[in-house]
């Protein structure tokens, strides 16, 4: 036997253990995958819940609601684009809950922000995902100035009930002087703006849905 004949058997065999190593490695990760989904989706459910009662003071419990019809009704799992409803201990309403995404510097941001419908404004702020640079874009998530523009951020509606009243607008830091403006942060300009635009947009949707249901939202009965 020839050495052109001696490597090309021991090249087979070695391309066959290489591809045996990786699919073992590939049904690995599958099975891990799938063993830990169910962990993954019980965190991510449990920090929402989290969300929710932060972006709704005084709530500690809720309802997601899924509009559908020309109105809004309880929400099952497997629903998308819900808004959730949140009570205090009593069954008394405190507000909604409405998550939202849009483009940021980085990445997809994705938040979540409380709203009253008797004040007709944004009530609570959250970050649910985010990537944006450390130290600059990230200060959507904690910049205590920051997110002081979303206890009573205006969304209130025009007289007609179908469009808000302002746009929401992102202003320079320091700035602010209307209530439906937001302080922007220095050097994350573009994270700030993505802010206004995620919130904006939002609003605009579901403001002049929520007014016409409203009666929807109302205290519940713990007995």
């Amino acid at each position: 036997m020839n050495k052109q004949e001696t490597i090309a058997p021991n090249s087979f065999k070695m391309i066959r253990a290489m591809a045996g190593i990786g699919i073992l490695c590939g049904l690995l990760i599958v099975f891990t995958y799938e063993g830990t989904k169910p962990r993954i989706e019980t965190l991510r459910a449990e920090a929402l819940k989290e969300a929710i009662f932060k972006v709704i003071p005084g709530s500690t419990q809720m309802q997601p609601y899924v509009y559908q019809d020309n109105t809004f009704k309880p929400a099952n799992k497997s629903d998308e684009d819900v808004i959730y409803a949140g009570y205090d201990d009593s069954g008394v309403f405190k507000g909604l809950a409405i998550v939202a995404a849009g483009q940021g510097y980085a990445d997809i941001i994705r938040i979540i922000y409380g709203y009253s419908i008797d004040q007709q404004e944004v009530i609570g702020f959250y970050v649910l995902e985010s990537k944006e640079t450390p130290g600059l874009g990230d200060k959507i998530e904690k910049d205590p100035d920051f997110l002081d523009n979303f206890t009573d951020l205006d969304v209130s509606l025009n007289e007609d009930k179908d469009a808000l009243k302002n746009k929401v607008t992102t202003v320079k830091s320091g700035s602010k002087v209307n209530e439906y403006e937001i302080d922007g942060i220095t050097g994350a300009t573009i994270s700030s703006r993505a802010i206004e635009d995620i919130i904006a947009s939002s609003a605009e949707k579901w403001m002049p849905i929520i007014h016409k249901n409203r009666s929807i939202f109302k205290n519940i009965d713990n007995e």
